[in-house]
């Protein structure tokens, strides 16, 4: 595709698209998309935005580790983003002496502040477009893997060119389906400490039971704080560093709210799919996705009454809970919204005008005409090794941590002589002892056995005999008595002597271990049964994919095209709104702390309050942060957002923090795929509520001091 058309496809598609806001948006081409905000209302200039050659907003956003958003409040580095962002720290440096996951933590200086040396922020320095660089040499005829190795040696060539130090990174990555090639000059800093966090009982108040629902009361925010060497560079954790100097850090208004006013997001969007096939739609809605939350039901089944009977084990597995409940209900939302839409026959709706767009001109027919179809054929010829593909990851990985964590000694029976020649067997023995003490920190053999024997039975079903291990159907009951009997993996202490005197002896002894034996037979016969057709199967689906875009950007030229996230900071903006969804209801835009002592109730570990909070809250001391005297906790807009956006700032027109991105309504969840402007919305931790907790409850003033608050 010639490299200037898809600039043109978006001048054309900003110039009519006022009143949209489906799309995540790349902030170096901001310039085109910049005139639409302001029509929304936003105040600022567009290098006030992004830019390269000066201080930005962009230089107040991190990616936080590796997976969410957070944003720079401070001139000295500290972060806000959501509490189940920050989940994993505080949860790691919970006990049950200190149990900040149901108390909370606020370090009331920074030589209180917790270490997170596993963690790290990612700044993007620059955004820029290689296409052209990355495609040369890139000749029509060539076929898929001849492309792909120049496409890759070119990729890294240039960015072997760009890292001019230790610290900054390049990275290419392709957009709208590789017919275009950004590269992100990046630059990671790996001091992290967690400064405070509410307790459960805020900032997970709802729980499961209102996770991606509206309206929500939940305080999802924690706030950690970046360090850096004395030369303000990138530095590994080190009681020597002192905290981070930003080049721009955001202003937190405090002023009221109203609906209609602008807001951006600014974060990094994980992954939407909104090119499928109604094929692949149709089987996400009738046969994956209904069967992946079959199989997190069986386990979240056996977690939550154990975790409600045991602090030691609530706290052990607070963050799996969470991380499994948190995809598990987002998917129940997809279906319902995919339904609601009837999102399936819209988009057959569109593919019909999309080949019928194609037979209008012979190089197009040619071109684009029969894409639609292949994509459809391939889903329905090849969409079984997907299936087991997720149904593996359902059992292996999200499933008995048994398997995974015991599957992880293979390798060093694997490679067990080369390692000896090498030298370097002490050092694996040390790195897989250091692991497996961190496993058993947060493991529960008993508890694990109960989810083995749920979902085994459920992956036998759903993958069949041909793609596992011979005899498993009759053989996996007896397997699994013999595991948690007998395995010295899920023996803490065996385990720790058998690796302090690892030897030819006692690798033969491992080689017997029944958990390992179990969890080889199952990655292996997913290995020979699974891996090559899906890999094949992937690979032409992206190559159709490819194509399919290619098309819609050159046969729409007035269509709303963006490209799909994939992790990389975009822009999606929109205003403060409300919704109707559904028939007879309307959702207002916000709620208040009214709202969470109405849902309070103690016999409920999703509505738990602490008695300070019920206090503080019957003496109606909101401060400057009360609107019309009630203090908002949430509200919702209109930005198009996905995993990844979570702990991403909402900001107003004139570039003040006014709360967190942590949700979307549940009738939202379906915008992965199918974006629809009447009912696609977000949802907000209001920075008011996030300040008051700060202040009144935490008693943690001091780091309001750090703020810039405009009032």
């Amino acid at each position: 595709m010639k490299n200037n058309l898809f600039f043109t496809v978006v001048l054309l598609l900003i110039s009519i698209s006022a009143r949209a806001t489906e799309g995540m948006w790349i902030p170096s081409l901001i310039n085109m998309f910049y005139s639409d905000m302001k029509t929304y209302g936003l105040k600022l200039k567009a290098e006030d935005i992004y830019a390269t050659n000066k201080s930005s907003l962009k230089d107040a956003i991190v990616q936080f580790d590796g997976g969410c958003t957070a944003e720079i409040v401070s001139s000295e580095g500290l972060l806000l983003t959501n509490h189940h962002c920050g989940y994993d720290a505080i949860q790691k440096h919970s006990s049950l002496e200190n149990d900040y996951l149901k108390n909370g933590f606020w370090a009331k200086n920074k030589s209180e502040e917790l270490a997170c040396p596993w963690m790290n922020v990612t700044f993007v320095k620059e955004i820029r477009e290689v296409t052209k660089e990355v495609l040369n040499g890139v000749k029509p005829e060539m076929t898929a893997a001849e492309r792909n190795k120049i496409i890759n040696q070119n990729i890294a060539a240039i960015e072997k060119k760009e890292m001019k130090s230790e610290t900054i990174s390049a990275k290419i990555k392709p957009f709208n389906q590789g017919n275009q090639y950004f590269m992100l000059v990046t630059e990671d800093f790996n001091d992290v400490r967690l400064v405070g966090t509410p307790p459960n009982a805020i900032g997970k108040f709802g729980g499961d039971t209102d996770n991606w629902v509206w309206p929500r009361h939940t305080g999802d925010f924690s706030v950690f704080r970046i360090y850096a060497s004395k030369e303000n560079k990138s530095a590994n954790y080190s009681a020597d560093n002192v905290p981070f100097k930003p080049a721009h850090s955001l202003p937190i208004s405090v002023k009221p709210r109203k609906e209609g006013d602008f807001t951006m997001v600014y974060g990094f969007p994980g992954r939407t799919d909104q090119h499928y096939s109604s094929g692949k739609i149709k089987f996400y809605q009738e046969i994956e996705r209904p069967a992946r939350i079959a199989m997190r039901t069986a386990t979240m089944d056996q977690m939550k009454p154990a975790m409600n009977e045991s602090d030691e084990i609530r706290i052990k597995y607070s963050a799996k809970q969470a991380s499994l409940a948190n995809a598990w209900k987002k998917w129940i939302g997809q279906i319902g919204g995919l339904k609601a839409l009837n999102a399936v026959a819209k988009k057959q709706s569109w593919e019909k005008e999309y080949k019928a767009k194609a037979e209008t001109n012979p190089e197009w027919k040619t071109r684009f005409g029969s894409v639609v179809d292949q994509m459809n054929a391939i889903t329905e010829s090849n969409g079984n090794y997907e299936f087991a593909r997720a149904m593996f990851q359902e059992y292996f990985i999200f499933g008995p941590e048994m398997l995974n964590f015991s599957y992880t000694f293979q390798n060093l029976l694997t490679k067990y002589e080369s390692l000896e020649k090498e030298g370097k067997l002490e050092e694996a023995l040390k790195e897989l002892s250091a692991m497996a003490e961190g496993f058993f920190k947060d493991y529960d053999a008993g508890l694990d056995y109960k989810i083995f024997k749920v979902t085994t039975p459920l992956y036998i079903k759903y993958v069949g005999e041909k793609m596992l291990p011979a005899g498993l159907k009759d053989s996996w009951e007896k397997s699994g008595e013999s595991i948690y009997k007998n395995s010295v993996l899920l023996q803490p202490e065996k385990l720790k002597n058998l690796l302090a005197n690892f030897n030819k002896e006692t690798a033969e002894l491992l080689k017997k271990d029944p958990a390992l034996i179990y969890a080889n037979n199952i990655y292996t016969a997913y290995a020979n049964t699974v891996v090559t057709g899906f890999s094949a199967f992937a690979s032409e689906e992206n190559r159709l994919l490819q194509t399919y875009v290619e098309g819609l950007l050159t046969m729409f030229p007035n269509k709303k095209n963006w490209a799909d996230a994939n992790s990389t900071l975009r822009i999606a903006y929109g205003k403060i709104e409300g919704s109707a969804p559904h028939d007879g209801m309307r959702y207002t835009h916000f709620t208040t702390v009214d709202g969470i002592m109405q849902k309070y109730d103690p016999s409920n570990p999703d509505f738990e309050l602490t008695q300070r909070f019920i206090d503080l809250y019957n003496k109606k001391d909101f401060g400057s942060y009360a609107q019309d005297g009630k203090l908002w906790v949430c509200f919702t807009a209109s930005n198009h957002t996905t995993g990844g956006n979570s702990g991403s700032p909402v900001i107003d027109g004139k570039g003040n923090l006014i709360g967190i991105n942590f949700d979307r309504s549940w009738e939202s969840t379906m915008s992965d795929f199918v974006f629809d402007a009447s009912r696609c919305r977000n949802i907000v931790v209001d920075a008011r509520y996030v300040l008051w907790v700060i202040e009144k409850y935490g008693e943690a003033g001091h780091l309001l001091k750090e703020m810039k608050i405009v009032k």
